[in-house]
């Protein structure tokens, strides 16, 4: 089962993965996607590994998701972002190609028998980019959300901490 869920910054889409995936398995996983880009990203993940208990196993893989998960295990995916991001930056910033990978990759986490929540941000809802390079991953970005949510078994998007079902 592919469980959707996006929102804004701060919207709440972690807590409200993080409970959900703890209210169905004792011992659920966590997926880091993230690259460590500086210091004050890394205070972000400490703190976010400080918040969950220690019933989680934490797994940080930048691009291969489906390498680390196995039949019925309960996953949080944090995030579609990040980890699109991975694929960006390795690609040149090639859109095509990126979203041709990740594609690929996610759609590996369809053959799976587990419980995958996949988190996502809706950056084209925020600020205009002004850069080229900005504009073209929010695209981007907005694309792969497209794939994942239709893919999805269930979607919700949170807003000031209050999820609304999609689907």
């Amino acid at each position: 089962m592919i469980y959707y869920i996006t929102g804004g910054e701060r919207s709440g889409k972690s807590s409200f993965a993080e409970k959900y995936a703890l209210s169905v398995s004792k011992n659920p996983k966590y997926i880091a996607t993230s690259r460590i880009w500086d210091l004050d990203h890394r205070k972000r993940i400490d703190r976010h590994i400080a918040d969950r208990d220690t019933c989680w196993t934490c797994v940080e893989e930048e691009k291969h998701l489906a390498s680390v998960i196995k039949k019925n295990d309960v996953v949080v995916i944090d995030c579609v972002t990040l980890w699109l991001t991975n694929f960006y930056v390795d690609t040149k910033n090639d859109v095509e190609l990126c979203l041709a990978l990740a594609k690929a990759e996610f759609d590996k986490l369809l053959n799976i028998e587990a419980t995958i929540l996949i988190i996502s941000n809706e950056i084209g809802m925020g600020v205009h980019a002004q850069t080229e390079v900005g504009r073209k991953f929010t695209e981007l970005q907005g694309w792969m959300n497209q794939h994942i949510a239709k893919h999805a078994n269930k979607a919700t998007v949170m807003i000031s901490g209050i999820p609304l079902t999609l689907k």
